[in-house]
């Protein structure tokens, strides 16, 4: 019973993965490669943002076991232990539905505590989250950029995402809330229930988050979006 235990419980994280798409990569150099490959220079430990281990210290200060968090947000048990751990680095729309289960703005697991009236984010203080993977050799992912940490209740999240050409299984993600995207740089796929939109530098779009949804890069150049999220608090 044990084995067969363990391999189930294999199977789940190995099916996590294929939904998620998303896992970090083995070697400190890959990591550096991919962010140098999408701009954003060489890997500087203090700029990079742990969602997992705020996550985890607000469900331990809440008495919440990760059951709890599962039930609470559809998201298995497995793949919460991974995205706790720091080897993998969930999705905006993972974070949404894990800051409502824990009664927080996103944004606290990016930015941390929320404690001022405005806040000014200079270029060189943006803290990177990214989110890539490594399988047969073709690298992909993204990373995502806070651009309104610290401002106490704020109604809307900005960031400026960086999209690089994907392999990944194709999964569409829904959870509350609203999304605008304005393309800043190459092109964007976006896939809402059975449509399709590209869209080009100075395009925008506007949708539910509720619809089944994809954003990618499309094409072999990097994209750049900002993307301002509603999560229906």
């Amino acid at each position: 019973m044990g084995k067969k235990h363990d391999q189930a419980d294999a199977m789940d994280a190995h099916r996590d993965y294929l939904t998620d798409a998303s896992t970090q990569f083995g070697r400190k150099d890959e990591e550096r490669d991919f962010l140098d490959s999408i701009g954003q220079g060489p890997v500087e430990e203090d700029i990079q943002v742990n969602v997992g281990d705020r996550v985890k210290a607000v469900r331990e200060e809440r008495n919440l076991s990760l059951k709890d968090i599962s039930q609470r947000t559809d998201l298995s048990v497995s793949l919460l232990e991974r995205i706790e751990n720091g080897s993998v680095a969930p999705p905006l729309g993972t974070v949404i539905k894990l800051a409502k289960a824990l009664d927080l703005k996103m944004g606290y697991f990016i930015s941390g505590e929320e404690n001022r009236p405005y806040t000014i984010v200079r270029k060189s203080d943006r803290k990177v989250v990214s989110r890539y993977n490594s399988e047969k050799g073709a690298y992909y992912g993204y990373a995502y950029e806070s651009l309104a940490p610290h401002k106490t209740d704020r109604h809307m999240e900005p960031f400026l995402v960086t999209l690089h050409p994907s392999e990944t299984a194709e999964e569409r993600s829904t959870h509350d809330g609203q999304e605008f995207i304005y393309v800043l740089d190459g092109v964007m796929e976006v896939r809402l229930g059975e449509e399709i939109h590209l869209l080009q530098p100075g395009d925008a779009i506007y949708y539910d988050s509720t619809v089944p949804h994809l954003v990618k890069c499309h094409g072999p150049e990097r994209t750049v979006i900002l993307a301002v999220l509603y999560s229906g608090r």
